[in-house]
């Protein structure tokens, strides 16, 4: 016995794909953008903390021996410090400020 749905539509099936596929696509530019502002207490600014402010953490993790996998939001504040010491002296003045 094979049922039939009266109130399906023909173009419902690729009306339901272009929402998914849209809704991918729409999810994965989303991505690229993401970013978070930390503020800075010791210099008293803020820094956009994207893909580019982790390349910075990763450079002072292995300079200083650090772990480069370890979140900066687990540093302690002496560590944290440190890190902002370090990276004034490492301005990207393009990057920095936002």
């Amino acid at each position: 016995m094979q049922r039939t749905f009266p109130h399906r539509r023909p173009w419902s099936r690729p009306l339901c794909l272009a929402l998914v596929f849209a809704a991918l696509l729409g999810g994965l530019g989303c991505a690229e953008h993401h970013y978070y502002r930390v503020y800075d207490p010791y210099y008293h600014d803020y820094h956009r903390w994207d893909h580019q402010e982790a390349a910075y953490y990763d450079q002072w993790a292995v300079e200083t021996h650090r772990d480069p996998h370890r979140d900066f939001k687990g540093l302690n504040d002496q560590e944290k410090k440190e890190y902002w010491t370090w990276r004034h002296s490492h301005p990207d003045h393009d990057h920095d400020k936002h």
